[in-house]
């Protein structure tokens, strides 16, 4: 059989197999060429789209790649099928044509849009990350991918800020666990968990919190001379930081950390995600 009329019918097979849309209807080629058809399966994919329509859209897309997959068009519209999945919360669905995209067309000049995508899928389906680390860690894997490989890219800078927030994140578990720890007065295992902090994640909005729990733990167990090295750094690294005058109390129990400090702390870890946006993206504010 003709190597082109096999390809051919299996193409309409694929096409009959995979066709639902909301009228029921069967997309069928007709007797013209095939960049004409697959030009207007990817218009009627886009304005299906416009309309808010996901799965007829995504359906048009996938159409429209199969039926002339040597195309130009063929990566761009894996690429909207993804795309319009994402769009409408389909997140399963969107990673998969993100993952086939990538394999399919390694090369393509779009190959770092489809990995910030691919991030932002994965990054916008954390449920609990208290629970389930997995969607944080593949985001964070794609963000670096993209920031490594195409560090110029107009997605490079939004994939650093969010590689900033999933920093956060992991160090927020970290010190979670840690308070909790300390708490229930299990010594080592808290101060395994603020290092963890303060080795891994030092650029976190935790990392004057953990310095301070570190000194906190060491004075309580009697390490003086530990408590106060980390009392040292904290001070030669975050000197006007409310943690640092927090610190005082852990040498001086008479010395009064007012209401005031203590409500200025907390304000503290809450305004300094905005700060590093702000430091992030200073050129933004001039």
């Amino acid at each position: 059989m003709n190597f082109y009329l096999k390809w051919f019918l299996i193409t309409v097979i694929i096409l009959f197999q995979i066709s639902c849309s909301k009228k029921d209807e069967i997309t069928v080629l007709e007797n013209r060429d095939l960049k004409s058809q697959m030009i207007e399966l990817y218009q009627d994919g886009y304005e299906a789209f416009l309309e808010r329509d996901t799965l007829f859209a995504a359906k048009k897309f996938n159409e429209a790649e199969l039926i002339f997959p040597q195309s130009d068009w063929a990566p761009i519209a894996a690429l909207m099928t993804a795309y319009v999945y994402y769009s409408d919360d389909y997140y399963s669905d969107a990673i998969y044509h993100l993952d086939r995209y990538l394999k399919v067309y390694p090369n393509h000049k779009d190959i770092d849009y489809a990995h910030y995508l691919l991030g932002m899928c994965y990054y916008e389906n954390i449920i609990d990350e208290g629970r389930d680390l997995e969607p944080l860690l593949k985001a964070q894997k794609e963000f670096k991918i993209l920031i490594n490989n195409h560090p110029d890219t107009e997605f490079a800078i939004d994939a650093g800020f969010k590689l900033g927030l999933i920093t956060d994140r992991l160090a927020g578990k970290e010190m979670y666990i840690g308070r909790h720890y300390e708490k229930s007065q299990k010594w080592v295992a808290a101060i395994n968990r603020f290092k963890n902090v303060v080795e891994y994640y030092e650029t976190s909005v935790y990392v004057e919190e953990a310095i301070y729990r570190l000194a906190e733990i060491h004075y309580i167990i009697g390490l003086e001379d530990e408590a106060k090295r980390y009392a040292t750094l904290l001070g030669y690294n975050y000197g006007s930081s409310n943690w640092y005058k927090a610190s005082y109390k852990i040498f001086n129990k008479d010395y009064d950390l007012t209401e005031k400090e203590i409500f200025s702390i907390k304000e503290e870890d809450k305004k300094s995600i905005f700060k590093k946006f702000k430091k992030r993206f200073k050129n933004l504010f001039n």
